[in-house]
């Protein structure tokens, strides 16, 4: 167990402790923040029970020994196992929701999210008769649980090949009361669904190609090997979900993709289909979208 040092007295004391030591450790950040501020105060609220918007007020306020020796235990762990913040709190926050999370998953995070809360418009026909919704490597179950919400009158199915994952995503779920309208399947991509078919497909598959594999930050490291890389060039999900969506959705039903920024390996792979690339929050160019029509 790391010790607190002695001459750290206020929650000011150790945000800017953590700040400079997080600077100096030349750390990652990605899973939630992106500077090493807005880590250091996320995870110094988080385990002082403090509310995660409220920095403020407590700044002058002293640490008891036990809150420091937490404390000085997460920092160190952070630091010197490059643990990404969201498994050190057990939680993650995508779009104002939070989700349980550990090693068995990616901590969440998807250009998907915002596109699925604004029902995919304008690109989905007549998001209120939604009925059916599909959702591939769903992870933590973020993205299911997210159109569980923004299709009130859905039925949403969620794949992965991970029984681990979908026992965290099962925890998710149930914590959003939704067992009744999520179900979980095991298995890879369309096999385990039979011949169900969908008003809507997302997929945040794998989608990471070998050489950025090779070259991650040690942060992502954590992370399920399965559910970042998909072959030499990144694709390999993407295409085996390509060839067999169509026969899965209904006329006029859509699939939405996250592909990281293989864009232009996509469309040098598959000319003849006419992906739509919209402008999503946080990035261009990482998610198309395809019409059963246009898939067929």
């Amino acid at each position: 167990m790391a010790e607190a040092p002695p001459e750290l007295r206020t929650l000011r004391d150790w945000l800017r402790y953590a700040v400079s030591r997080f600077h100096e450790a030349g750390l990652f950040f990605g899973h939630g923040t992106h500077n090493a501020y807005d880590e250091a105060a996320y995870l110094i609220l988080h385990s002082l029970r403090l509310p995660a918007d409220h920095l403020e007020p407590f700044l002058d306020a002293r640490l008891l020994p036990a809150e420091a020796e937490r404390l000085a235990g997460i920092l160190h762990r952070r630091i010197e196992e490059r643990m990404p913040a969201p498994y050190l709190t057990g939680e993650a926050w995508l779009q104002g929701y939070r989700f349980r999370v550990d090693e068995r998953v990616i901590v969440p995070r998807s250009f998907l999210a915002p596109m699925i809360l604004e029902h995919f418009q304008p690109w989905l026909a007549a998001p209120g008769e939604v009925r059916s919704v599909l959702d591939l490597c769903t992870g933590s179950g973020c993205l299911a649980i997210l159109l569980a919400e923004a299709f009130p009158h859905a039925s949403v199915d969620a794949v992965d090949l991970s029984a681990d994952a979908l026992e965290v995503a099962a925890g998710n779920v149930a914590d959003y009361g939704l067992e009744e309208r999520v179900r979980l399947h095991r298995g890879d991509l369309f096999v385990p669904l039979g011949n169900a078919t969908y008003d809507l497909i997302v997929a945040n598959p794998p989608y990471v190609n070998a050489a950025s594999v090779a070259a991650l930050p040690p942060e992502f490291r954590h992370e399920p090997a399965l559910a970042l890389g998909s072959g030499e060039d990144g694709l390999d999900a993407t295409r085996a979900i390509l060839r067999e969506a169509s026969r899965h959705l209904y006329p006029g039903g859509l699939l939405a993709v996250e592909i990281g920024h293989n864009r232009a390996a996509l469309e040098a792979a598959f000319p003849e289909l006419d992906f739509t690339w919209p402008q999503v929050e946080g990035g261009e160019d990482t998610v198309f979208l395809l019409t059963r029509e246009q898939l067929r």
